[in-house]
């Protein structure tokens, strides 16, 4: 049973608000959110540092952003790019490249590199984003799934309190020796369950390496990289995964994906990135390298805004009486700020609203559409400098029950507050 399940939404919400005064409403979940505003700024210093230091540590120059071609032997800007998320990210290895189409795209390729015939991957946060569950196999076609290859799925659902159940964790790596791998996704997708702090994880992860060392975790990192100050590669996993138009790019990176971890899991994953024996040898790429480069060097200030974004609209959603998750004075590891709605009305009228607030095609209006990789309609706004780029500002949801707009990015904290100030006047009365 989901998390989800177990979730009374009528507790999330207060009584609704008739007639308010939107800057107001705004106003007063700023000054609430003053203290929660103030740790932000602490997580954003220390990973700054952390980022800039790696770029010294690495000798980061101007050379490394040149463009090649052909087959891209000695490509520096390749190299340094994952030298310097190696030492960001506290690993040994990395692949970091401008040619994974997606977030998705990414975790297929180091799952699909990872996983053998025969082998069994299991998620330890329930059921994962929909898009993946194509790739498992587990919805939809599974013609070139996981599924189709042999490879099976197992999980453990999360406790009712929305923590992931260690003890049947454990349990299931005890009956099943065919678990090669340990997946966890960290942040919440289309569910309203916490997201996955690293101090959790690390409480897992001591567990299974001390009965399971060969066993290789996994975190499907997307929308949690420095929302703390320590990542999930610091603290036990194998194997992190995550998408450059989300956090790490900054909203300036225009496409890609990354995989930090050790070496011989990574070494497996380039194999199937480009072929065996081969691996990161090779890959060039037609462009500057500048715009990676910057990204990762703004990812800690921009999680930062889009941070406070989600604080803001959290307070301020639930004080016009919507549902919220999680509150605005919650501990945050990933960007994702869910706000639950009565009707599919005004779910859309609040995606709409942060469409009318983005700085592209704010004239745009959203419908709800047949989303490659999505078993329901999703209604998104995407107002974005990149296209998809979920670090930018946008929202979306399945339209389903509960209906529920997930927000999230950000790259400018004003940007946010004028889609909350949008919605709010939208859904007045």
């Amino acid at each position: 049973m989901m998390y989800r399940d177990h979730l009374k939404i009528s507790d999330m919400k207060s009584e609704k608000m008739r007639n308010y005064d939107a800057a107001s409403v705004i106003a007063d979940a700023e000054r609430d959110a003053a203290y929660v505003f103030e740790k932000l700024d602490k997580i954003c210093e220390f990973n700054s540092y952390k980022v800039i230091n790696a770029f010294r540590e690495c000798g980061v120059s101007e050379r490394h952003f040149s463009s090649t071609t052909g087959y891209g032997y000695s490509d520096q800007g390749r190299e340094m790019l994952a030298k310097l998320f190696s030492c960001i990210f506290k690993t040994e290895d990395a692949i970091v490249s401008p040619h994974f189409a997606s977030g998705t795209h990414t975790l297929t390729v180091g799952l699909f590199g990872l996983l053998r015939p025969g082998d069994k991957m299991l998620s330890a946060t329930g059921l994962p984003y929909d898009t993946i569950r194509s790739v498992i196999g587990i919805e939809g076609d599974a013609d070139g799934s996981l599924k189709d290859y042999g490879i099976g799925f197992l999980r453990t659902d999360l406790t009712d309190a929305g923590k992931i159940d260690i003890p049947r964790v454990m349990d299931a790596l005890e009956k099943d020796d065919t678990v090669k791998v340990l997946y966890l996704q960290r942040s919440r997708g289309y569910e309203i369950r916490p997201s996955i702090s690293v101090s959790e994880m690390e409480e897992l992860f001591s567990e299974v390496k001390a009965s399971f060392p060969d066993i290789c975790i996994v975190v499907d990192n997307c929308y949690g990289e420095f929302t703390e100050e320590r990542e999930p590669s610091e603290v036990g996993a194998d194997i992190i995964m995550g998408s450059l138009i989300k956090n790490p790019g900054a909203g300036l990176a225009p496409s890609g994906g990354y995989i930090a971890g050790r070496k011989k899991y990574v070494d497996r994953i380039a194999g199937r990135f480009t072929s065996p024996g081969i691996g990161t040898e090779i890959g060039s790429y037609n462009g500057s390298y500048l715009p990676f480069y910057q990204g990762i060097y703004l990812a800690p200030h921009i999680v930062r805004e889009a941070l406070k974004g989600a604080v803001l609209a959290s307070g301020a959603m639930e004080k016009a009486g919507f549902g919220v998750f999680p509150k605005y004075d919650a501990d945050r590891t990933d960007i994702t700020q869910a706000i639950i709605f009565d009707t599919e009305e005004e779910l859309t009228a609040f995606v709409r609203a942060v469409q009318k607030a983005s700085p592209i095609d704010s004239s745009v209006v959203p419908y709800a559409w047949d989303m490659p990789g999505y078993a329901d309609k999703v209604i998104m706004a995407a107002g974005t400098f990149i296209q998809g780029a979920s670090i930018e500002l946008s929202a979306d949801g399945p339209i389903r029950p509960p209906y529920t707009a997930y927000m999230q990015g950000g790259m400018i904290y004003e940007n946010v507050k004028l889609a909350v100030r949008f919605a709010l006047e939208d859904l007045a009365g």
